[in-house]
């Protein structure tokens, strides 16, 4: 895809990684304690960087448009939704601090994108 928003730089999964905590701590989000799982995510996040450009939620297809995808860009739109209700978002990268306390394992959640900002 061609872009016309200047040169990307790479994104190494440690630079998503490095995001993704700093979002975390911007927000009062914990990480995922797995380092399994975080590490498949900060891989996915790097490719989609790459990719589109910006840090895009993994677990979701993308139009690859910054404007389409606002909504899954990182962190989502439905992040703070689904924290409340579950304790973690859809990716189950950010946990709320009680979840996290908890001990709980991240379990799929429901989908909140709705299917008409599907591609």
């Amino acid at each position: 895809m061609a872009s016309d928003r200047g040169p990307k730089t790479e994104k190494s999964a440690a630079d998503a990684l490095a995001f993704m905590r700093g979002v975390a701590e911007k927000n009062g989000w914990r990480l995922n304690p797995d380092p399994e799982h975080l590490e498949g995510l900060a891989e996915g996040f790097a490719k989609n960087h790459n990719r589109y450009g910006f840090y895009q939620c993994p677990c979701r297809d993308s139009w690859g448009d910054p404007e389409r995808d606002a909504d899954i860009s990182c962190p989502c739109a439905y992040c703070v939704a689904d924290q409340a209700e579950h304790g973690h978002c859809y990716c189950g990268a950010y946990l709320t601090p009680a979840f996290r306390i908890s001990g709980k394992p991240v379990r799929s959640i429901p989908e909140r994108r709705p299917p008409e900002l599907f591609p």
